[in-house]
This record gives C-alpha cells, sequence and structure tokens, in this order.
C-alpha cells in the first residue's frame, strides 16, 4: 500500500531543483495545524493536520472517509 499526503506544492527551476543536496531545506507556504487530504493507492480515504513532531514534519490523521 503506498499512502501519500502533499503538504504543498512549489514552482522551482530545473537548475534549482538540480542543485539540491541531502539535508537541503525547501521552504513551504504551510505550516503545523493546516489540514491536508490523506491517500491511499492514489484514492483518498480521510484527513489530517500537519504536525510537528522533534523537529521533524508528521501528519496526524484526523477523520477518514466513510463513502
Amino acid at each position: 500500500m503506498e499512502i501519500e499526503v502533499e503538504l504543498d506544492q512549489r514552482p522551482m527551476l530545473v537548475r534549482d531543483l538540480l542543485d539540491l543536496a541531502p539535508g537541503a531545506v525547501v521552504k513551504l507556504t504551510r505550516s503545523a495545524g493546516e489540514n491536508v487530504d490523506v491517500c491511499v493507492n492514489g484514492t483518498r480515504i480521510g484527513f489530517g493536520e500537519i504536525v510537528i513532531l522533534q523537529n521533524k514534519v508528521g501528519v496526524r490523521i484526523t477523520d477518514f472517509d466513510t463513502e
């Protein structure tokens, strides 16, 4: 099963993308507490919110689709 959560989208030039190295930081516009869709194998199964855990970004599942 593949779980996917899209935290944000940011346009970047290809040359900037190629310049990224391990540990590089890409600034995003979303922040902790904002809602995100949670998908499994490309199908939305629920919702979550962005959380910060020990200086790492995570997603707390807040609700599942019941359809």
